[in-house]
């Protein structure tokens, strides 16, 4: 494994490391041998932006012992209310969710204490002047956490909080589809003669954010690596073309001031997968050729299960909902396993009353009303 500085904080972390929002729906054994097989293949940071009570629990219990062996990226305004996750600058419920963190983690602090999915000016300026970012200064001052960093998809929300001072770390939304306007590497020209002359080629602003970041010493560490999977499937990928992990991870960090890819994994062998990377062939990384193939580009409206979607009036886990619809679509006939799992959800897609408050909150755009009524009718509702 190899070992990169992040930014002006100092730490030394596992290019590769574990993105925590897939183990929520696992059990604590298993939870602990993703962390054992992470920590076996060198892995050293974990993100933790859930607030379900049971994740966390379970990710405390697996580092429990061996607490110094980690760098913690724990989010703060990420809460869990009435069975929910709710993203807050609320200060009646703030402090408890973060407490709620150290104590199920089994800590007494967090490396990385992020101010959690910030990325539109509104909601910007109420979480940076006002009492939550005073409250976040607190936690610094008391040392429950080390350092200060911000989750954010939006490339002006990002250069705005590194420009003020505001952080010492971004985690932030990399990779292919995410990052071209087609698909470019810069390697600026490589794919223009296979689109449309009027697509673009990487969106100048997260250009701009990684020779900001880059300049003022502000580590990255990257979400969304791998498009929540949907990368890895050719008939899913927006390119038409299937990447690899490796190649994946290879994306990721030749971008200037990233320091870790925050890999999304729910199993010992996706670790194992993961952590290939170190010992693969240039071959193996190799990711341009595969995006010069690509037939077309399209992104925008895509779930990639990210949850922000969340709460939902009427209880409905979205991104688990949408997750569902897309693995029983990616086959001519719905899977029986996949229909009997979806069954089995407390509150399923027909319950959805189309208030369409989710859809404001998905980064992504993507038409959640609609989806439910498709997936509705799908498993015969």
């Amino acid at each position: 494994m190899q070992y990169r500085r992040l930014g002006k904080t100092g730490l030394m972390v596992s290019e590769i490391g574990l993105g925590g929002e897939w183990l929520e729906r696992h059990n604590t054994e298993e939870v602990k041998a993703v962390i054992d097989e992470a920590e076996a293949c060198g892995i050293n940071i974990l993100d933790c932006w859930m607030s379900e009570p049971n994740v966390r629990s379970n990710i405390g219990n697996a580092i429990r012992g061996k607490r110094e062996r980690w760098y913690i990226q724990g989010h703060i305004g990420s809460t869990w209310q009435n069975g929910q996750y709710v993203r807050t600058r609320d200060m009646n419920v703030v402090p408890g969710a973060f407490e709620d963190l150290l104590a199920r983690l089994g800590t007494d602090y967090i490396d990385l204490g992020m101010i959690h999915y910030i990325d539109d000016d509104r909601d910007y300026e109420t979480a940076i002047h006002g009492s939550f970012f005073e409250y976040v200064k607190q936690l610094k001052a008391e040392g429950k956490i080390r350092h200060i960093g911000m989750s954010t998809h939006n490339p002006l929300i990002a250069q705005r909080a590194v420009r003020e001072g505001i952080v010492e770390n971004l985690l932030f939304s990399v990779n292919p589809a995410f990052d071209m306007l087609p698909a470019s590497e810069d390697i600026n020209t490589m794919f223009a003669d296979r689109y449309d002359p009027d697509l673009k080629n990487i969106d100048p602003e997260r250009v701009k954010l990684h020779r900001l970041c880059e300049r003022e010493d502000i580590g990255i560490t990257v979400m969304k690596g791998f498009a929540g999977g949907r990368l890895f499937d050719a008939a899913r990928s927006p390119f038409g073309v299937a990447m690899t992990p490796v190649q994946c991870i290879h994306y990721v960090l030749t971008k200037p001031a990233v320091a870790a890819i925050m890999a999304g994994m729910e199993t010992p062998e996706q670790i194992r997968e993961a952590a290939h990377y170190e010992e693969a062939t240039q071959e193996e990384r190799d990711y341009a050729t595969v995006l010069a193939q690509a037939p077309h580009y399209a992104f925008e409206g895509q779930c990639t299960y990210c949850g922000h979607c969340s709460p939902c009036p009427m209880g409905i886990d979205i991104a688990l909902v949408n997750k569902f619809y897309d693995l029983a679509t990616m086959q001519d006939e719905v899977p029986a396993s996949v229909k009997a799992h979806y069954l089995a959800l407390d509150a399923r897609a027909s319950q959805c009353i189309g208030c369409q408050s989710c859809e404001a909150r998905c980064p992504f755009h993507v038409p959640v009303a609609q989806r439910m009524q498709q997936t509705a009718e799908l498993f015969g509702e």
